[in-house]
């Protein structure tokens, strides 16, 4: 077969193979386009996951009438004009390939008018063939349609998934454009019904509430550092959100939502031992840095990148998360959330249920009756509201024979100083029990409103709690099941797991052993034999001063084999290869030298929990006064070494909420 050059409407159609693989492709483009022209309200609408319609607008700049037919050309665009311009570039699209690739396969309408002109232009094409250029009235921006996607490339469009996963793929994309531009109010339906829409007042917290609920919301900790030409602002969830994939990762370098296994493996190596295994933590964060150090150009979809200094991006964001984590209090609270909420939704089902009975009701009584007047209404409602207050009265004098003014005596006495003038009074008027309703109301409203046991505070990258001197303010009061031991502060009760508890001792003892010792090296005769990459080849030779620091001794044996000759003298149980080996992994993804390696720590967490007293084995009260003091010592005493809680709080009102003293 003869060597030929491919038809321009051909080479469109497989160039637009690589920026269009789905709808949510064209929305990426459109919105990335709309945030160029600095549009501060963008709307996304689709219909049928965005196979048959899609339509963004904006209220951006619009582009010039003369320039439109130009706009729908490969390589066309306004923001870079050399290709030395991309190392500084800060708009979101640059290589000019969204519309004319959008046009070629599907029918694309697209209306405009630049804020300062009178009328507007409308263009439409199908199949990157123009049908359409017309003046128009139109508003300030621009709104762009595209209808019947891969209409003339069938095999293409059988490859789409149901219209219920492609829009779920368009609103996953229009949460993270949301996220990562807060200053922009984004609106997106589906179908015609409104998912969400955000205010665009630059609160982050405002639409990570709206997008994932009050829990997340609620449970977020603030990152904030700047140093060594690296920034980062944002937010971070506490170790007990957590999810089994990265979906609640975000993160976004200047200004651009991203996808980096180098940013996520930061991250979450910013948790360390604080995150439950396999599981993986939210965060927004975002990371502003000279763009003469990343590399956007990647991919055409423009959502990888590469850093020129891999290992100092590494260092920071995992300093910046472990930073965020060490000012917090972690201790996890006990509470009624997950109960009161299956609480709301049998309510609400119940009265959705009463009231559809009552409709019913309503639909089978005669209709000839008319309804009362309006003297018939009022003197009805009168009558309701004595018969209310008399079944109140009589239940006040029911409770108050069984002693529940003795009761409110004794809570109230201990809440607050003028109790005995108030049960005074309640006994000088027996008759109605009113004054007992208004002080059971009262003592509601003053647990209600009690203060946590304490506040958080940053004291020397301290814990509010753990701090040296609150430990004598930390009292044991007793163990159950001879496996959790109960302490008491303030108002809160506190649950302490005695395995886990002293498994982080032992963990946080061995590391610190091992910190501090002098290593020593053991003579390996004869020498072990491995081979190395290329890539672990060049890890070794600009890391051997660390590697001999440690205590490896590692000669070219020649080719791509290497003599090892001496190994660490450290943690019998650890294989030596397979630590040499998880070090060239961990210097690939950028960890320093220096640095534990992971294999260590792993043999540590598991000597540990060997080492630790288990479930169900009985120690004295001094026992663990000493696991407490020692507790009390670690920079991390919140989890064990496999991220479970050491610690659990239970608050005197959560006390009181189980007992149905308060509501």
């Amino acid at each position: 077969m003869s060597i030929q050059l491919l038809d321009e409407s051909t080479i469109n159609k497989i160039a637009a193979g690589e920026v269009i693989e789905r709808p949510a492709s064209i929305v990426k483009e459109l919105t990335e386009n709309a945030i160029d022209a600095d549009a501060s309200v963008i709307t996304i609408e689709i219909r049928d996951g965005g196979i048959s319609m899609i339509r963004v607008t904006d209220n951006g700049g619009g582009i010039p009438a003369d320039e439109v037919k130009t706009a729908f050309l490969r390589h066309a665009t306004s923001k870079i004009q050399r290709a030395e311009d991309i190392l500084h570039v800060r708009s979101l699209g640059f290589r000019g390939e969204a519309l004319a690739s959008i046009s070629a396969v599907s029918r694309i309408e697209l209306i405009t008018r630049q804020r300062d002109a009178l009328t507007g232009i409308r263009y439409a094409a199908e199949g990157g063939k123009e049908t359409v250029f017309e003046e128009v009235g139109a508003p300030g921006g621009t709104t762009v349609i595209t209808r019947d996607l891969f209409f003339n490339t069938p095999v293409r469009r059988s490859f789409l998934k149901a219209a219920v996963t492609e829009t779920a793929h368009v609103a996953a994309l229009a949460e993270e454009l949301a996220l990562s531009h807060p200053e922009i109010s984004i609106r997106f339906l589906a179908n015609g019904q409104s998912r969400f829409h955000t205010s665009g007042n630059r609160e982050v917290k405002d639409i990570i509430y709206q997008l994932y609920g009050r829990e997340i919301a609620s449970k977020l900790l603030p990152v904030s550092r700047t140093e060594q030409g690296f920034s980062v602002q944002g937010f971070i969830g506490r170790p007990e959100i957590s999810r089994g994939s990265r979906a609640l990762e975000h993160y976004c370098v200047n200004g651009r939502y991203i996808k980096s296994q180098l940013l996520a493996k930061a991250i979450e190596d910013g948790y360390g031992d604080r995150m439950m295994q396999h599981n993986f933590p939210f965060a927004v964060l975002f990371l502003e840095t000279d763009p003469e150090t990343v590399d956007v150009n990647v991919h055409p979809t423009k959502r990888e990148v590469r850093f020129s200094d891999t290992q100092a991006c590494y260092l920071f964001l995992r300093s910046a998360v472990e930073d965020a984590l060490q000012r917090a209090e972690l201790i996890r609270l006990s509470s009624l959330q997950e109960e009161n909420k299956k609480k709301a939704a049998q309510s609400a089902a119940l009265g959705r249920d009463a009231r559809s009975q009552e409709a019913l009701r309503a639909e089978a009584r005669p209709q000839h009756k008319k309804p009362p007047e309006p003297f018939e209404t009022q003197r009805l409602t009168e009558e309701r509201k004595r018969e209310a207050e008399e079944q109140a009265l009589s239940l006040s004098s029911f409770l108050s024979a069984y002693g529940q003014r003795q009761i409110n005596q004794s809570a109230k006495a201990e809440n607050t100083g003028t109790s005995e003038s108030k049960t005074a009074e309640s006994h000088t008027k027996p008759d109605t029990g009113q004054t007992a309703d208004r002080e059971a109301v009262s003592e509601r409203k003053a647990v209600a409103e009690e203060k946590p046991a304490f506040e958080t505070v940053e004291r020397g990258g301290q814990y509010a709690l753990f701090r040296p001197e609150e430990r004598k303010n930390l009292r044991l009061i007793g163990a159950v099941f001879d496996t959790y031991w109960l302490a008491e502060r303030g108002n809160s009760l506190y649950l302490i797991d005695q395995h886990a508890a002293h498994e982080k001792v032992n963990y946080e003892r061995l590391l610190a052993s091992y910190r501090k010792q002098e290593l020593s090296s053991q003579r390996l005769e004869p020498p072990l034999l491995i081979t190395l990459s290329a890539e672990e080849q060049a890890l070794l030779e600009s890391e051997r001063e660390s590697f001999e620091k440690i205590g490896f001794s590692v000669e070219h044996f020649g080719g791509s084999s290497y003599a090892v000759r001496a190994v660490p003298n450290i943690l019998p149980s650890v294989l030596k290869e397979e630590l040499l080996k998880t070090m060239f992994a961990s210097l690939a993804e950028g960890q320093r030298a220096d640095d534990v390696p992971l294999l260590i720590i792993e043999k540590t967490a598991s000597m540990s929990c060997k080492a630790a007293i288990k479930g169900n084995q009985h120690i004295s009260l001094a026992e663990a006064e000493a696991l407490l003091d020692e507790l009390f010592s670690l920079e991390n005493p919140y989890n064990c070494p496999h991220g479970r809680p050491t610690i659990i709080e239970l608050t005197k009102t959560e006390l009181e909420r189980r007992f149905k003293r308060i509501v």
